[in-house]
């Protein structure tokens, strides 16, 4: 019976991201070397480039594992692998926390195991939590996107950080409504009924499917419009919805 696994992924203090092959085996190897790992000369571990991001790490790592499990291998992966590197904070601001990367999807997973309206405003909770919710996450990020467009020190990279900003405002607004039902959900005695058809089996309100998806609504973000070339810093200027973010009240969670 084996018991240690074909590959296993971890993180190297000189090497950064690397896997460790059991033993020699070709398909192995390509399938490592096709996902930019490369193998290193001395101690034989296959690692990715130091300048890898921490995304694209993971997709290689996820995207590498799930091609050998399918070819019926076995691997492990360091869990040490899921904790992302801290934001740089300029001195005296406090850093978030770097710990193990939430995923909507695994929030939106356990919502279909659930019963209570209390177990849903528990998901809620870890969705808007302050230190590693990814509502706040979400927000940093188109933040710190606004400030990486303001120093372009360029009239455009000015406005786009200007309405980045508008962006996170309504990402902190939506925070705020989320946190409302999240408490309305938290002192609700109500539970499924047990005869109610599974979540994934339950049709969509109507409404819902003449929402635009997200895809629709970058392309169309990205069009260039017939009166006004895509390229123009000043056709979103004129957008009276940029220039009024709403005034939600300030999160106290």
């Amino acid at each position: 019976m084996r018991l240690e696994p074909h590959i296993s992924f971890g993180p190297h203090p000189d090497l950064g991201v690397v896997a460790e092959v059991a033993a020699g085996d070709p398909h192995t190897e390509q399938v490592l070397r096709k996902h930019h790992f490369r193998q290193h000369p001395e101690s034989g571990l296959y690692f990715l480039p130091s300048d890898a991001p921490y995304n694209r790490a993971m997709r290689a790592v996820t995207s590498a594992a799930r091609v050998l499990q399918d070819a019926g291998l076995s691997v492990a992966t360091d869990s040490r692998l899921m904790v992302p590197p801290p934001v740089p904070q300029s001195p005296g601001t406090p850093a978030r926390d770097a710990v193990p990367a939430q995923s909507l999807t695994a929030l939106t997973t356990e919502l279909h195991t659930v019963d209570r309206a209390m177990d849903a405003a528990e998901i809620l909770q870890e969705l808007l939590d302050e230190d590693f919710g990814a509502m706040g996450e979400l927000e940093q990020l188109i933040s710190t996107t606004a400030t990486w467009c303001e120093r372009l020190d360029t009239d455009a990279g000015r406005e786009l950080g200007s309405r980045l900003r508008t962006i996170a405002n309504h990402v902190a607004f939506l925070g705020d409504r989320i946190a409302d039902v999240e408490g309305d959900l938290a002192v609700m005695p109500e539970v499924i009924p047990a005869d109610a058809p599974p979540l994934a089996a339950t049709p969509a309100r109507p409404y819902e499917d003449l929402l635009p998806r997200y895809g629709a609504r970058a392309q169309a973000a990205v069009a260039a419009s017939p009166h006004q070339p895509a390229h123009s810093p000043t056709a979103a200027t004129s957008s009276p919805a940029a220039a009024s973010p709403p005034s939600g009240p300030a999160r106290t969670r």
